[in-house]
């Protein structure tokens, strides 16, 4: 009688705790701008919780070629990122550093099951994608999202350094 009821326990606990095993699907479009001196984007994109406190950083794409790592230092640049998560990471970030992306949209998806992610409970959430170019602009997009329940895609667009920034759980 006790090893059944030992057995009814763990099989609750088991019910009671789930998985996420959703997806992430982001699309971010770096627009071609028809400037005289066109520089790729520094981008970061991340997830932030209700609080608006860093919960996850998914990308950041710079310069990490640059010798002497001198990319890192334009980092900082992506003021709101920066703050909030971006000093006190090392670099390059191991699954979350990338050289910087030509102009176009930009298709990522990011497993629930590893990874930042891993660790997000079920809730309201904003992705935001924010980017920072050399002798040009500053730019961030939010995306809200409910993180654990699937539906339509959200999207936000930017107005200069961005484009149309997607989001869909999956």
């Amino acid at each position: 009688m006790k090893r059944s009821l030992t057995l009814l326990t763990f099989a609750g606990a088991a019910v009671a705790t789930p998985t996420m095993a959703a997806d992430l699907a982001v699309t971010v479009e770096v627009p071609r701008l028809t400037v005289a001196e066109y520089h790729k984007p520094y981008v970061a994109i991340w997830v932030e919780a209700p609080d608006a406190s860093a919960a996850a950083t998914l990308a950041v794409w710079y310069d990490a070629d640059s010798k002497e790592d001198k990319g890192t230092k334009w980092l900082k640049d992506m003021r709101q990122w920066w703050r909030k998560a971006g000093r006190s990471m090392s670099f390059p970030a191991d699954g979350i550093s990338g050289a910087t992306r030509a102009p176009g949209p930009q298709k990522l998806v990011f497993s629930g099951a590893k990874g930042p992610l891993s660790k997000l409970a079920p809730g309201q959430y904003t992705l935001v994608a924010e980017a920072a170019r050399e002798v040009g602009g500053h730019e961030a997009v939010r995306v809200p999202f409910i993180w654990g329940k699937p539906g339509k895609p959200a999207t936000a667009k930017g107005t200069a350094e961005l484009g149309a920034v997607t989001v869909a759980v999956k």
